[in-house]
Order: C-alpha cells, then structure tokens, then sequence
C-alpha cells in the first residue's frame, strides 16, 4: 500500500470532507480523489460512503483506518529516529495535563526544564485524563498526566504524585467552619464541575453512584479559574486537590471524613517511539516531582 494513500485516505476521513482534506495536506481536490480511487482498487472495497459534499467511513474503511492510523505513527516515529541518528540537537515534547495540574504542579517544573533545554519545544495541551489517554494513544501526545493504573497492552505507566482531594467552599459559606465532612453532606450542596472526562469529574460521579446520591449541580466548565471564581463568591462548591486549595487564600479546605486520595502517573505510549527529548522530559520530571 502507498503511505501517500493512507496519508490522504486519513485526511479525509478526520475531515469528512474531500475539499477540507485536500486544503488540510495542501494539494488539490481532482488528485486527492484520484489517490483515494486507486486505493479503493487496490484493495477492491468500498471506503466512503459520499453524501453530497460530506463523506463518511464504511464499517471496510472504518477497519482500515485504525491500522492507517498506527501506520502513520510508525512511520512518523522513524522519521523522528532517524533525525536523531542525523544529530538533531532539538525536538518536541507534547505533553497533556488536567487543568489543576497544569495550573498547580507543572510550571515551575516545565519553566525550570527549559532552562536547562533551552533548545526544546514544549507544547503543553489541557484536557482530561480520559482524552489525555486517547491522545497518547494516536499519537498526538507524547507524555500526559493520567490516572495511575496499570495497562500493560497500550501505555507505560510511572507514579507522580499522590495528592489528597478535599471539599472546597468560600469563606462565608455555612460549612467554612466544619472540621471535615461527609461525602452525603457534600453531594446536598450545590456542585460546580469539571466537564466529563476529567478526573475531578470521574472521582465526583463514582462517589456519588456508590452513595446512591444525586448531583445537583448548574455550573460545568473545564476551565478552573471559573471554577475558583464560582467557589469564592459562593455560588456552588467543589472538590479540588489540597495543591490548589493550599495557594488559594480565599477558599476553605474541607477535609472528607474518610481520607481520599488520588494517585496520578506520567503515561505514554508503551509500543511508541521515545525520542530522545521524550526520554529527557520524563527522567526530568521524575528526577523533580
């Protein structure tokens, strides 16, 4: 099979669209056709299913593309080999964090690590750990902060932090004063969430199934200075790590009356390339957490 082919075939299937694929890899629209016909005889499917304009996978392409897809990342990890055997004295490190991980733990580290590397880009994406581990696994990310567990087939795992998670509410709200609380007394309160997928949001949900409990809840963002800003002026309250309630002067920390604790791993692909800058971003942080 050509690479040209799968490259094209996975362009247009991201896109759903022959003229956005053709745009995205920068040629023309008549050859990008022409490519995905002859690949379609050389195989003797049918790939797309065309409607108009927009385009979808058949359940034949919907199977091609997810060995495409580890294609391409082979062969962009020999490429990336291959300019390091060339001495490439730079590279990249792509790397996804949650949002209170990113804000409270990881920038003094990544500033301290482009002093020392000055020669490295970091591209730093927030998400959460649900995404994170999709993105590690087609490879859009290199190194992300996940959940710690252990998945032998797709990601190498290697523990971060242990950090405990505590009810936050603003300093005039009714419970500031209490000493701890129960996880029944936190789920009768107005809630603001991370959206689904992160795992402030996963820890919430799972607390509240095995309590049988509902969450009563009208702000969901992904974005944790609204959150803060929502928990100071005592609209909703929350649950964050102690490493951000510990730098935010106006919220209470609330300790839950049974300790809870969230383990988080640095994870990456465990049958993907590890270039050099990769290796060097990953000792570092360990060398530093």
């Amino acid at each position: 099979m050509n690479s040209n082919y799968l490259r094209h075939f996975i362009a247009v299937a991201e896109y759903g669209s022959f003229t956005l694929a053709a745009q995205s890899l920068n040629i023309a629209q008549p050859p990008l056709s022409i490519s995905i016909k002859k690949l379609e005889q050389e195989i003797g499917l049918t790939l797309f299913l065309r409607r108009g304009r927009h385009v979808s996978l058949t359940l034949e392409g919907e199977v091609l593309f997810k060995h495409a897809k580890q294609v391409q990342q082979t062969l962009e990890d020999a490429q990336t080999a291959m300019e390091e055997l060339k001495g490439l004295d730079k590279g990249e490190v792509r790397l996804g964090v949650p949002s209170m991980m990113g804000s409270y733990y990881f920038p003094e580290i990544l500033m301290a690590f482009k002093s020392r590397y000055p020669n490295l880009k970091l591209t730093v994406i927030n998400a959460g750990t649900r995404s994170i581990r999709k993105m590690l696994l087609d490879g859009t990310l290199d190194v992300g902060v996940i959940n710690h567990y252990t998945d032998s087939e797709t990601l190498e795992t290697d523990h971060l932090l242990t950090s405990n998670m505590v009810a936050a509410v603003g300093k005039r709200h009714p419970l500031a004063n209490k000493k701890s609380i129960s996880l029944k007394e936190f789920f009768q309160h107005e809630l603001v969430l991370f959206e689904a997928g992160y795992f402030h949001r996963d820890f919430i949900e799972k607390k509240a199934q095995e309590l049988d409990m509902p969450m009563q809840f009208s702000f969901e963002t992904n974005l944790l200075p609204m959150i803060l800003s929502i928990v100071k002026n005592e609209f909703a309250i929350t649950a964050l790590l102690e490493m951000v309630t510990d730098c935010e002067k106006e919220i209470i920390a609330i300790p839950f009356e049974e300790s809870v604790e969230l383990n988080l791993a640095l994870a990456w692909r465990k049958n993907g390339y590890l270039s050099i800058a990769h290796r060097t971003f990953i000792d570092f942080v360990k060398q530093n957490r």
